[in-house]
């Protein structure tokens, strides 16, 4: 016979893998399709789940997509560009160009999905959702990632440094989205002259 301690514990781990289905599923789905494109009826179907499952972990579609957007910052973000860039230099500005390295690949990979963070503005830039002040602190964080390397290597203004950068990757990932896969190896380009000019690197 079962425990009521155990039955307890088995109960917790049954509902902590309905959750894990549905945030999984629908970060799956959200970042292929977008947001207003998936609808909760297909999410629910997709992770096997009731709809009463879905609604008791979150009780609105918006508090699904903020769950979902913390969750790209932690595994794209943090536990993939970051990682990935420390990985492959030790040295700031190596670090700082492996970034479009990172982006080349995934642009020329089949999981290539665009960037999430870009897609919800796009969608609900004319709104007062929730979901943009969100997406807006997940592209700071970003900047974050950034600024790390820049203040390392003693870029003046790395605020400034971690924009323009930015606009380098989001413009890259902009272009991707039309096809243009190897934008990412123009922004690189882009990148080496500022890091020229400031006399980062030897001038080409």
């Amino acid at each position: 016979m079962t425990s009521p301690g155990n039955e307890e514990q088995a109960s917790s781990l049954l509902a902590d893998d309905a959750r894990e289905r549905v945030l999984s599923t629908a970060y799956d789905l959200f970042c292929r399709e977008g947001i207003r494109a998936v609808g909760i009826d297909r999410i629910i179907s997709e992770a096997d789940v009731a709809k009463m499952t879905l609604y008791r972990h979150f009780p609105s579609k918006d508090d699904l997509v903020l769950e979902v957007i913390e969750r790209r910052k932690q595994l794209w973000t943090w536990g993939w560009i970051d990682a990935d860039m420390r990985r492959r230099s030790d040295e700031p500005i190596g670090q700082l160009l492996a970034i479009f390295e990172i982006l080349d690949e995934w642009f020329h990979s089949a999981e290539y999905e665009s960037c999430l963070f870009i897609g919800v503005l796009r969608e609900f830039g004319e709104t007062d959702s929730p979901l943009l002040a969100a997406s807006r602190e997940a592209l700071a964080d970003v900047r974050t990632l950034v600024m790390a390397p820049a203040k390392e290597a003693g870029i003046e203004n790395p605020e400034e440094f971690a924009f323009n950068w930015q606009v380098l990757m989001s413009g890259s990932i902009v272009c991707a989205d039309m096809g243009y896969l190897d934008a990412a190896k123009r922004a690189g380009e882009a990148a080496r002259l500022i890091l020229g000019q400031r006399g980062l690197i030897a001038a080409d």
